[in-house]
């Protein structure tokens, strides 16, 4: 009897860390349709990287200090947009080495609707946060099948298999 309840928890634990990762697979998915939404009214314009804001971006802060944390660099944007008025933001993507720098000419991507909602069009701004959470929540699901799937070979009795 004991065999069979730790089975059946091993079983919902498998099933959990499926959905868990599945949840995750999900979120990425729908923000790459997000993405592609944005991709698909976005307006161009050319931008100027005008300066580089450096800032050290952490949830708590009472955080330890490590010693490898580094500040990134956003690099804050102007651009014209279709009706005329400069416009400038800045980029909700940081990094460390900077990906930009100062003066560097760029594409914008903006909703003509609302130019304040602007992105630089780049691989980081559009996909790493779909391609992050997709691919952790794909690894998480593989890990997890490939756990059920071997569970259930060792749990077939000997001659029950599919070969006459």
């Amino acid at each position: 009897m004991g065999v069979q309840v730790r089975g059946r928890r091993a079983r919902w634990i498998t099933f959990g860390v499926i959905a868990f990762g599945a949840l995750f697979l999900v979120v990425g998915l729908i923000l790459a349709g997000v993405s592609v939404s944005f991709l698909v009214d976005a307006e161009r314009a050319r931008g100027t990287v005008v300066a580089l804001e450096w800032r050290n971006d952490h949830s708590s802060s009472s955080r330890k200090k490590r010693s490898n944390d580094k500040p990134s660099a956003y690099p804050v944007v102007e651009f014209t947009s279709a009706d005329g008025v400069q416009r400038t933001f800045r980029s909700s993507t940081g990094s460390n080495p900077p990906s930009y720098e100062e003066g560097e000419r760029v594409e914008v991507l903006y909703r003509a609707d609302s130019p304040e909602d602007a992105r630089l069009n780049g691989f980081a701004s559009l996909w790493l946060l779909p391609l992050i959470f997709g691919g952790i929540g794909l690894v998480i699901v593989g890990i997890g099948t490939a756990v059920a799937l071997v569970r259930r070979g060792r749990s077939q009795p000997v001659g029950s298999g599919l070969v006459p």
